[in-house]
């Protein structure tokens, strides 16, 4: 009998401290569908197998426990049907136990699966929203450059321009000042009349005597 009021206060101690950590380990599920960090690069990962494996580690006590109490429930003689009906609930507490953290895990499992999932996701977004920030500032940089590249090019051109004008003003004057001059020297005009009259009066001359000699030398050759 003190046996098995040994076995009993430590499954008792066992299956209470089992409740408190399992109810731990399922409020993870609730805290990591809200956590916004990377679970694994947060180490929250390791800190939640920890607190598995100290479940783990009370479910095998547990069923150690039980294992003794069903090696004494083996003699049912020798005890009264409140220890077995005892004995059997511990039984049925240690499976619903191993139930209960089997259903936990494959929870919290999908609950990383899911944070690490989403991570991943705001991680793509993140990584596409600086990308496109950098092609929005490469695309306003070549934009820039253009409206650089055209205000030389239209600065050149008022550049030109203004030099024309200063060329055309410059002919204008020229033209005036020759046009004074002329005015001024009336005996220019008289003078360039006079050598452009003597050029056309050599030119026929000089074109009469090649026609004579031209004449004569074909008369001495026909003679």
């Amino acid at each position: 009998m003190s046996g098995y009021e040994q076995i009993h206060r430590q499954c008792r101690t066992l299956e209470n401290l089992f409740d408190t950590k399992l109810t731990s380990y399922s409020q993870l599920v609730s805290t990591i569908s809200h956590r916004n960090d990377d679970v694994e690069a947060s180490g929250s990962d390791a800190r939640w197998k920890d607190l598995e494996y100290e479940i783990d580690d009370l479910l095998e006590k547990l069923k150690d426990n039980n294992e003794q109490l069903s090696v004494l429930a083996n003699d049912p003689d020798t005890l009264s049907p409140s220890i077995l009906r005892a004995i059997q609930r511990h039984r049925e507490i240690c499976q619903d136990n191993e139930r209960e953290l089997r259903r936990t895990k494959t929870n919290v499992q999908h609950a990383l699966d899911q944070a690490n999932l989403l991570s991943g996701v705001r991680n793509d977004i993140e990584a596409y929203k600086s990308s496109a920030a950098d092609s929005l500032l490469a695309e306003r940089d070549r934009i820039d450059s253009s409206h650089r590249m055209t205000d030389d090019m239209l600065a050149q051109a008022y550049e030109t321009r203004t030099d024309f004008a200063r060329q055309r003003t410059s002919l204008t004057g020229i033209n005036t000042r020759m046009a004074g001059i002329i005015n001024t020297v009336p005996g220019i005009n008289k003078l360039v009349s006079m050598i452009k009259s003597r050029r056309r009066r050599d030119s026929i001359i000089m074109g009469v005597v090649i026609g004579t000699c031209a004449i004569l030398l074909l008369t001495y050759l026909w003679r």
